[in-house]
């Protein structure tokens, strides 16, 4: 299968998520429309990591449905512009920011054609949580997280751990599965009619294939560096925002793998770089 049609299946099957997403009671879209002090769990603790937001000029890619990238506006940035590939998931997110009067600008492109999509240098690159698994290529990724930014510019990260992909809970049991791989060049191929969101139903979700890529730490740090960035900080983290397996428990906003797996295993990275 070509590198075209997995784009074509991912595509197909976020636009199929977009609509359940947007009707879900886990992205609580109403609450953004109407109350505008509505954050997002991911973006508040982003902050957490990041520090301030206030007064960037921020790129969001992968944004989804925006509530993200409506958060880091209300948080203070001085613009947002959010970048998907899914054109179902720029409609909710347009629709979403013209009804709670937020000025988020959004833009349907790959992340490959980001700087050219923008059309303008920023502050600060952002993307976070389940991201760089739907790229192939992750030096053509780092190269327009790079072109988005003039020299002292900002770029965070944060994503799932590498490492979490190899594991699998079969019987009960949280083990290395022989399927997986910590890194591969060939994706994960998936046919599933269910999402991570609240509808256990998941209706609308009619394009079931997709596929994902499991990148090194490596492999993205040396795409960062060679990409003219500079590595100022990383992170490992231990809760995910769903649940990456059955046994996983929730606390707050994210859920945990049952220990002693949780305080061994890294679920989540973040990194910070800066581009020289």
């Amino acid at each position: 299968m070509s590198v075209e049609q997995f784009y074509a299946d991912n595509r197909a099957n976020w636009n199929d998520r977009a609509r359940v997403h947007a009707r879900s009671e886990l992205y609580r879209l109403d609450q953004y429309r109407t109350d505008p002090t509505c954050i997002s769990p991911v973006v508040r603790f982003d902050q957490q990591q990041f520090g301030s937001f206030e007064g960037f000029s921020i790129a969001h890619l992968q944004c989804h449905i925006g509530t993200d990238t409506i958060s880091l506006e209300r948080l203070g940035a001085a613009s947002v512009v959010g970048l998907d590939f899914a054109s179902d998931a720029i409609e909710v997110a347009r629709e979403v920011a013209e009804t709670s009067g937020s000025k988020a600008r959004f833009v349907e492109a790959s992340v490959y054609d980001a700087p050219a999509a923008i059309g303008e240098t920023v502050d600060l690159v952002y993307t976070s949580v389940g991201t760089i698994c739907w790229l192939h290529d992750i030096v053509r990724w780092a190269d327009a997280v790079s072109g988005l930014l003039a020299s002292g510019g900002r770029f965070y990260i944060r994503d799932t751990h590498p490492v979490l992909f190899v594991f699998e809970e079969i019987d009960g049991e949280i083990r290395p599965h022989f399927n997986y791989s910590y890194t591969v060049d060939e994706p994960l191929s998936w046919d599933e009619d269910t999402t991570y969101t609240d509808d256990p139903d998941s209706v609308g979700i009619r394009n079931t294939r997709h596929h994902e890529w499991n990148h090194s730490i490596a492999d993205i740090v040396n795409a960062l560096v060679g990409a003219g960035m500079r590595i100022d900080r990383m992170d490992e983290h231990s809760g995910v925002p769903w649940q990456f397996v059955p046994s996983c428990t929730r606390e707050g906003d994210l859920w945990y793998l049952p220990e002693p797996l949780r305080s061994q295993i890294p679920a989540l990275f973040s990194l910070h770089a800066t581009k020289l």
